[in-house]
Order: C-alpha cells, then sequence, then structure tokens
C-alpha cells in the first residue's frame, strides 16, 4: 500500500472512530513534513489544476484543507517568517524584502535572516533536542545555528557563499548532489522560454537535494520551500489566466503552468512515498497567491505632480531610480517606494534630519495622503479602490522603522512603482523587467494524517496558525506572544 492510500486509510479510521472530535489525541505525531509552495494560489491547487495534481488533490481530500489568509501586504519577505514565528510584520520589524535602517535618507537595506529575532519553529523544536532540516525558508541567508541542518533561500548570493549549516555540509551536497540552484537569475525577462527552462532545473534540483538529506540526516521536523510557482507566476501569467489584460487564446504557453503543476506535483509525491511513512503529518501551505496584475502607479511622480515631493532641476525624461535623483528635501514632504506595494515614507521635523511637517502636524498630513490616495482612480477614470494604512493600525508593534503608510494599489491589481520618467502616472512596463502577476491575500493550507483531526475544509485559517499547529503536532506551545491558533483545534 502506498503512502497516500495509507494516509487515506488512517484519515477515514481515524474520522469513524472519534465521531467528528476536532480536537487532537494525546499521542503526538513523531515527524513532521511541511512543503513550502511560494505563491500558489488556492485556484489553482483547489480548483483548476486539481485532475493535473492527484498527489497534492488526495492529501487534500483525506485532510483539513482551506485558503491560508496571509499577511499586509503579502510579501515573501516577511510572510515566510511571519509564518514560522507566528508574529506580524511589525514584531519581527521587516516589512519587506527592503527596510529602512534608520530615519536618514540613504534608502533601504535587503532584509536577511539576522534580522529576525523572535524564536522559529525550529528553533524551539532544536531546544526539545529534536532535528530539523530546513531548506530555503525565506529569509534563511545566512543559515544559522540549529540542532539539524539548514540550506540558505534565494537570498544567497551566489555558489561562492557559505549558504548551509554546518558549513561543510556544503561541500558533502556538491559531492552527492550536484548543484544547488536557490532561485532562477534574472527571472524578470520576455524569454519564457528561459524561464520555464530554469524553473524546472531549479525544482529538480532541490528535490534532489531534499531527497539526499531526508535519506542521510536524523529528522522530526522537515521543511522545504519552492520557489518555482511563484517564478512562473511572475513570468508567465498572461499567457494562462483569461483575466489579464494582455491574455491571448491558444497562445503557445496556455498550459505550461498547468504542465508545471504536474511535474511538481510528482516530485512531491515522489518524497512522500519514500519519506512520510505513517507517522508523519504531512503540511503544504503557501505564503500568498497570485493575480493578475495591471499595471503599476508612479508613486512618486503622483507626490511630486501632488506637491509633496521637490526636485532640484527638472524632472527626468528617462527612468531614473529615485535614488538617483537630486531630492530637495526642503520642498519634500513625503516620497515612497516601489515593489508590490507602496511605503510612503514622511519628513518629519526632529525625525528626518532635514524634515519640514512639524510634529504636531505629522497626523494632519498623513490623513490628507490617505484621503488622497484612496480617492486614486485609474488611467480609464475608474476609482481604484487603494487602501492606505497605517502601521500601528494593522501589527500588534512596530519595531524597526517602519513605513508612515502602506500602500496597496488597486486591490494588488497595480503595483508601485518608484523610479520617476515615465512620463505619467501609469504605467504599463515594469522598471524591473516584465512581470505578469502581482500578489494575492491568501495562499494555500493542506493538512494530511494529523491525529484525531477531523478531514475536510476549513474557513478562517491564517498564516500564524502553521507555527502552532506544527508545535503542537509535537506536543509543544507556541511561542510565547503567537498570533495564531493550532489548526488541530476548530
Amino acid at each position: 500500500m502506498g503512502l497516500l492510500d495509507k494516509i487515506k486509510k488512517k484519515a477515514g479510521d481515524a474520522a469513524s472512530q472519534s465521531e467528528g472530535s476536532s480536537t487532537a489525541t494525546s499521542e503526538k505525531k513523531n515527524r513532521v513534513m511541511v512543503i513550502g509552495l511560494d505563491c500558489a494560489p488556492p485556484r489553482h491547487i483547489f480548483d483548476e489544476y486539481a485532475g493535473d495534481i492527484p498527489n497534492l488533490t488526495k492529501l487534500r481530500e483525506n485532510g483539513v484543507w482551506g485558503p491560508l489568509d496571509s499577511i499586509i501586504p503579502p510579501i515573501t519577505v516577511p510572510a515566510w517568517m511571519c509564518m514560522m514565528t507566528s508574529k506580524d510584520p511589525g514584531t519581527l520589524g521587516i516589512y519587506g524584502f527592503r527596510n529602512r535602517k534608520d530615519h536618514t535618507y540613504d534608502g533601504l537595506s535587503f532584509a536577511t535572516s539576522w534580522a529576525i529575532k523572535e524564536p522559529t519553529v525550529w528553533d524551539i523544536l532544536s531546544k526539545q533536542g529534536k532535528d530539523s532540516i530546513i531548506m530555503s525558508v525565506p529569509p534563511s541567508y545566512p543559515p544559522k545555528e540549529l540542532k539539524g541542518v539548514q540550506i540558505g533561500c534565494f537570498l544567497t548570493p551566489n555558489e561562492e557563499a557559505d549558504y548551509t549549516y554546518p558549513k561543510e555540509l556544503k561541500a558533502e551536497l556538491k559531492e552527492n548532489v550536484g548543484e544547488y540552484i536557490f532561485d532562477v537569475r534574472n527571472f524578470r525577462t520576455d524569454n519564457t522560454q528561459y524561464i520555464l527552462d530554469e524553473s524546472y532545473k531549479m525544482t529538480e534540483a532541490r528535490f534532489k537535494n531534499a531527497d539526499y538529506l531526508l535519506a542521510n540526516k536524523p529528522w522530526d521536523f522537515f521543511m522545504m520551500v519552492e520557489m518555482g510557482p511563484d517564478r512562473l507566476n511572475h513570468g508567465i501569467w498572461s499567457y494562462i489566466d483569461p483575466e489579464h489584460p494582455r491574455y491571448e487564446p491558444d497562445n503557445p504557453y496556455q498550459e505550461s503552468l498547468r504542465d508545471y503543476y504536474r511535474y511538481l506535483d510528482g516530485k512531491i509525491g515522489e518524497l512522500l512515498t519514500k519519506y512520510a511513512d505513517d507517522d508523519t503529518t504531512v503540511l503544504v501551505v503557501s505564503d500568498h497567491g497570485a493575480k493578475a496584475m495591471v499595471g503599476g502607479v508612479c508613486f512618486n511622480e503622483w507626490l511630486n505632480d501632488e506637491g509633496y515631493l521637490g526636485f532640484e532641476g527638472e524632472r527626468p525624461n528617462e527612468i531614473t531610480p529615485i535614488n538617483k535623483m537630486n531630492i530637495d528635501w526642503s520642498k519634500t514632504k513625503a516620497w515612497g517606494d516601489g515593489g508590490y506595494y507602496g511605503r510612503l515614507f514622511l519628513n518629519v521635523e526632529g525625525r528626518e534630519p532635514n524634515g519640514t511637517i512639524p510634529q504636531a502636524d505629522y497626523e494632519k498630513v498623513r490623513q490628507e495622503l490617505i484621503d488622497k490616495i484612496e480617492a486614486m482612480v485609474d488611467h480609464e477614470g475608474v476609482p481604484m479602490g487603494n487602501k492606505a494604512l497605517k502601521p500601528e493600525e494593522l501589527y500588534t508593534t512596530n519595531n524597526g522603522v517602519a513605513p508612515d503608510l502602506i500602500v496597496i494599489f488597486g486591490e494588488l491589481r497595480w503595483r508601485s512603482v518608484g523610479s520617476l520618467g515615465h512620463d505619467g502616472i501609469y504605467t504599463f512596463e515594469n522598471d524591473t523587467g516584465p512581470d505578469e502577476a502581482n500578489h494575492a491575500e491568501q495562499g494555500i493550507f493542506i493538512m494530511s494524517n494529523a491525529p484525531g483531526q477531523e478531514t475536510g475544509p476549513r474557513e478562517g485559517l491564517h498564516l500564524w496558525d502553521v507555527h502552532c499547529t506544527i508545535l503542537d503536532l509535537f506536543g509543544l506551545e507556541p511561542a510565547q506572544g503567537a498570533l495564531g491558533k493550532s489548526a488541530l483545534k476548530s
């Protein structure tokens, strides 16, 4: 009897014996395996591709499953670490890939693993003497000490870096497995076939390394994150989604994402068959979903037009990053940053070096900007439905240097463009390279072979719940201040 058949039988037996009980029994599972699929949306896993991914579908049909609410904003960094710590971005002090180091004008720095101060699942398990295998969970570069082994994430700069813990694991993997591919390099390209080919190569290498580690290293907890779905969503969404404004029927790549999921599902099935036995609970999760991207809002062009951002000299005719502009801080009240959402920063007296907004006027100016941003219309004059949110109202606390406003353009169908020189507020060309999709508010959650657990769909699941669920499976309490709850309890 194969693994997935065993899971199905065991789930059916447990359901009949428990008569619908939704609480975990005192008998805890020996092992937990988590497979993370970055940017995998519910519509694909639960609906459109369900018939093409039999392994994932069997896990779902014989387990607990449902959409997984992401953080605001739904960004890979810090979403995975919010999931693994059950804390919000404000508590982590990480509001995206790039964050202000201080209140100077020196720009933004990239988040690394050293920014994570809250205990992760594997930190807690290590203290309990349990072994973990952690592969590419962002941000996990540089890798940190734990009881077990770790491989860095897509933020790893190159093959020369020390991307494993312990350090000697790098040479062991190279000798016994071969190349470890962290990411699809230069994935923002019009070369669609390149994105597809490199995504397959990356996934193949990731699962080969996972196979080696599971076979050769002790483990109670295993977790890997596969970036393939994310890179393909951003690279080929217009080919696969009829709702995308650039979609053309019967295009040559229309089934390419479905084909990739078939391949990915096969790799997952092979891993489960070899290493997930009756004493292993399997979770499949994603940090957020995906949706068609209409275009970009040139945030700093708009702030300049509205009189909040001033420059020395004329606005550029060529696309120019804001950090290459000569900003006149004496004439600037606010500036913004690009990305899948917008971050707005205010120039406040006594806080920024050349602040222009009196402290007493801070809330007045901020509310004025909220009203204007939320009243914006798109290129056709239709209200965009923007949201400009105050971090202190979103998060339990705000560590580090939070944006003054977090801006969601057009319900995430528009991105924020930070550069200037676009000859208008709206653009349909991305200043950082081609991009077909934005992130969406919900990812996926599947849990199969959990002890004494009801099966079927579940509403109200949040990304924070994953941390609590994993630790509950080991009979452990979540980290202090955890925001989630265990999915073992309804």
